[in-house]
């Protein structure tokens, strides 16, 4: 009698052993899902952080928020000229820039073929050339081709590879670089990213001011 319940007892304890570990390995294969507003948004749209106050959590409201602003990050415009090579991208299927250049020692291409040569401190629509003041380059370092927005966020907020900004000038740089306004500039055949400058420098301000969180790296926006 006493065998039989022995091996009552531990054929239950091997169901529940079982059991156990079925669902670690099924919330270990559920993707992480970070906290969204219900307000709706179309790809031209941008949604701004008053968008995400109901979210309570302040760490869980700051992934949110850098995914939003990932959808300026991650579009043609921007990461054109954050390429993972030395050989900047051009267009909205991010072909390699033509005619053929090169980032060079500083960024600014080389001596007879530098960026500024074409890319003056505006567009000239009739050349089809854009512009803005200072073109050039983002850093090897910060190159975002292929890269998640876990990955970007991690390379903004470090200094070893974002040329060694505080986060209150990243604020700064995104808000008002003209640069960066570029990427809201009309031009034949560009789609400008999604929102206005305000909006992405205010979303890139509340991701700072909730504590920077990234988003899980399997998170898209």
């Amino acid at each position: 009698m006493l065998c039989a319940m022995r091996r009552v007892f531990v054929a239950v304890a091997i169901v529940a052993a079982v059991a156990v570990v079925m669902r670690a390995a099924m919330l270990e294969a559920k993707p992480t899902q970070v906290a969204q507003p219900t307000q709706p948004v179309t790809g031209a749209r941008l949604r701004g952080p008053e968008a995400f106050a109901g979210i309570a959590d302040p760490a869980e409201r700051s992934r949110a928020l850098f995914l939003e602003a990932s959808r300026v990050l991650t579009h043609p415009r921007c990461i054109n000229c954050h390429p993972a090579g030395d050989v900047p991208h051009q267009g909205m299927t991010l072909e390699l820039h033509y005619p053929p250049v090169v980032r060079g020692p500083k960024d600014r291409g080389v001596v007879g073929v530098e960026c500024a040569g074409c890319h003056q401190d505006r567009n000239l629509e009739l050349a089809r050339v854009p512009g803005a003041p200072s073109w050039h380059l983002a850093p090897i370092e910060m190159a975002w081709v292929g890269k998640s927005p876990r990955a970007i966020c991690e390379q903004m907020q470090d200094p070893k590879r974002n040329g060694g900004k505080t986060l209150a000038q990243i604020v700064e740089h995104n808000a008002h670089d003209k640069l960066v306004a570029w990427g809201w500039e009309p031009g034949a055949g560009r789609e400008p990213v999604p929102g206005t400058q305000e909006q992405f420098g205010r979303l890139v301000a509340a991701w700072v001011e909730t504590g920077a969180k990234c988003p899980p790296e399997e998170a898209r926006p």
